[in-house]
């Protein structure tokens, strides 16, 4: 069983809702990869801990939703009764990052998925599953990233999705460049909440996990 990468006690003695609290990071652990999240997201005063049930959803600050197989995580949400306050807790404002299929998680329309998958929505975007092809076609590329500072990001796309089209409240932060898909968005924003289509807990380069902390720590204070 993935435990949690720090302790939570410093958090529960001072609550959730004191500033000077750690922040406490959860990572949807329904599928998918959950241990590279943790990892990438703990340490310099953020706890990381593992989200299954809706007890541990309500200790959290703010969420990553992995990567992974969406209609999966979508049945398995239901099956855990997570769903509706996954859905509850994003309405209301809770921060949270999807990657991939944690993309797939959050738009409020889905191309080319199932008829009965579910999503937990939130970000006003179109995306399309599985937009990249198969797993033959993945592949690695490098995307200019607003708002992370620094060289452009070393991209991993993983049978991605990418997102057709976005809403007025939407901020586009980076988009594949070359190729087939030349143009195609890869990253967004609304509000607190942030998604890729692609995997930066794969890369070592911390700079996407660092930017969803300084947003979530700033929601915390207002």
């Amino acid at each position: 069983m993935t435990q949690p990468v720090t302790s939570t006690s410093l958090h529960a003695d001072l609550g959730a809702g004191d500033i000077d609290a750690p922040l406490v990071v959860g990572v949807l652990a329904l599928q998918g990869d959950v241990r590279e999240h943790l990892r990438a997201i703990a340490g310099d005063g953020v706890t990381a801990l593992p989200v299954r049930r809706p007890a541990e959803l309500a200790a959290v600050d703010a969420l990553v939703i992995p990567g992974g197989e969406s209609t999966t995580m979508s049945n398995l949400a239901i099956a855990f009764d997570l769903l509706d306050p996954l859905r509850q807790r994003i309405a209301a404002g809770m921060p949270t990052y999807g990657s991939c299929a944690g993309m797939i998680m959050l738009a409020d329309t889905v191309l080319d998925g199932r008829a009965d998958q579910q999503t937990f929505g939130g970000i006003d975007m179109v995306v399309r599953r599985n937009a990249f092809g198969r797993q033959v076609d993945s592949f690695e590329s490098s995307v200019e990233f607003a708002d992370i500072g620094g060289a452009p990001f070393h991209a991993v796309f993983i049978r991605a999705p990418w997102v057709e089209s976005v809403g007025p409240e939407v901020e586009v932060l980076a988009r594949v460049a070359g190729g087939a898909a030349d143009g195609r968005i890869v990253a967004v924003r609304q509000g607190n909440l942030l998604a890729t289509a692609f995997h930066p807990e794969l890369t070592g380069d911390l700079r996407v996990h660092r930017h969803f902390v300084q947003l979530a720590r700033a929601a915390r204070t207002h």
